[in-house]
């Protein structure tokens, strides 16, 4: 393979390594093509002690689960027609999501900046380009390796650690959270932890496991909601070799995983009616039954659920059975929006700078006069998420060590209510709706289409005309 230049801006600088008698560590390859795979195999056979390629994404997670490498180097297009990318930015929040140790290295034929810092933005360690050059790919992946975890380097199971992240601030909204959060956490009442998008709640339900009893127990984190109908019972409940084409091995599923800690089920809201009812079952009966099987498994979990949707409403239009709704809320919290928490917003962007500019080695390490007054004027409907999105990307643009106006890239600051706000162009809302899509989703392709009411390959063609 030829020699190729870095991409534009964006420089990997790796120490020089001695990789005598390193052959250890396990690797997984997802690449589409077969001429790659073979490649990479007798390339990588004499650096790794475990080499293991498939195809496509199709059987992933089951691999992962089997595997358990520390890293994957991963393809960022499945279809011959389509090279956006998309693929390959799903499977890395997916993967990082359920495997947080495992480093993603992503491998793509086209070199664009906006992909790169998106997949490292999603947990990516690295990315690499097509056609590659055999000396910068050993040392991303061996440099992948030594950045995972030493205990996951011996890992056999799949387990949840539990990072704390929460930040209180001092409204009295959080105030009281935190009081009834310590009342609580001991115990093991389920939680339903209510909220608009980007709130936080998913880091309030690990800082609920933190403070349990359960804290030395996996802690399993499910969007509920993201889980298509035909594979709901298999990935919660587990099924068995054969259950159907592709069950190729038996899986446990997410309540077995979590058995003697904590299920958080996220957007529980969206879950059909017609699975509620599968769901309530496990509840009720506090056992699971394989796809596949007729054996029933005992389960002890602690269940924390969120959603950002009115369940009540739901329940009064026939759309979320009464009998889950009260199953599931035995404590409720409700976050505020962070439009309810002003005063919390610089400080929350100041603990996001440090910590980017940590994670990306940039010199930044105070907000200017004039990024803390957009800050404060933006309307944050995205809430927490998207102020965190912001200052990410404000960090990685960022020169020298301060933060300036200019890297914060809000396009919309100002308290502008929806009626004062200045007209747009049909392109731009087009535009605007696909992006607050995309991040409510967490760029889960499939959800966005049935959202938007169009079909993937459209979406595709205007995620591809908006370079997102």
């Amino acid at each position: 393979m030829g020699r190729h230049a870095c991409l534009p801006k964006i420089c990997f600088i790796f120490a020089p390594v001695n990789y005598t008698d390193m052959k250890r560590g396990k690797i997984l390859v997802v690449d589409d093509n077969q001429g790659i795979r073979s490649a990479l195999k007798i390339l990588l056979t004499p650096e790794f002690a475990e080499i293991e390629t498939i195809a496509s994404p199709k059987t992933l997670v089951q691999t992962m689960e089997r595997m358990m490498p520390q890293v994957v180097l991963l393809d960022m297009n499945f279809n011959t027609d389509i090279n956006t990318g998309n693929e390959g930015l799903f499977w890395t929040s997916e993967l990082k999501k359920m495997f947080p140790d495992t480093q993603i290295v992503l491998f793509t034929a086209y070199a664009d900046i906006a992909l790169a810092v998106e997949g490292m933005k999603r947990g990516a360690f690295d990315f690499i380009v097509k056609p590659w050059d055999n000396e910068k790919l050993l040392a991303t992946l061996h440099a992948a390796y030594e950045a995972t975890p030493k205990a996951a380097r011996k890992q056999t199971a799949v387990t949840a650690p539990v990072p704390t992240d929460m930040f209180w601030g001092d409204s009295a909204a959080m105030t009281q959270i935190q009081r009834a959060l310590q009342k609580i956490a001991p115990t093991d009442a389920t939680v339903l932890i209510t909220g608009e998008n980007g709130t936080g709640k998913d880091v309030l339900a690990r800082e609920i496991h933190a403070h349990s009893l359960r804290k030395q127990k996996p802690m399993v984190c499910v969007d509920a909601g993201a889980i298509p109908e035909s594979l709901f019972e298999g990935e919660l409940f587990g099924h068995v070799k054969g259950a159907f084409t592709d069950a190729h091995s038996d899986h446990m599923g997410k309540f077995e995983q979590a058995n003697g800690g904590t299920l958080f089920l996220d957007e529980i809201g969206n879950i059909p009616l017609h699975l509620q009812a599968k769901l309530l079952r496990v509840l009720q009966n506090r056992t699971v039954t394989r796809v596949g099987s007729e054996k029933q498994i005992p389960i002890d979990i602690r269940l924390i659920c969120a959603t950002n949707i009115d369940l009540e409403k739901r329940v009064n239009e026939g759309l979320f059975r009464e009998d889950l709704y009260y199953r599931i809320n035995t404590m409720h919290l409700h976050l505020p929006s962070l439009r309810d928490r002003a005063n919390d917003i610089l400080p929350l962007a100041e603990r996001f700078m440090l910590r980017y500019a940590e994670k990306y080695r940039r010199p930044v390490s105070e907000i200017s006069p004039e990024a803390a007054q957009l800050l404060r004027q933006h309307v944050w409907n995205g809430n927490i998420r998207e102020l965190q999105n912001v200052i990410e990307k404000a960090v990685i643009l960022s020169e020298g060590q301060q933060l300036r106006a200019a890297d914060l890239s809000l396009h919309n600051a100002g308290k502008t209510t929806v009626a004062e706000a200045p007209a747009q162009t049909l392109v731009a809302a087009e535009e605007q709706t696909i992006r607050s899509t995309m991040a409510r989703c967490n760029g889960n392709l499939s959800m966005v289409a049935k959202e938007l009411g169009i079909s993937r390959p459209t979406l595709y063609s205007k995620l591809k005309k908006y370079g997102i």
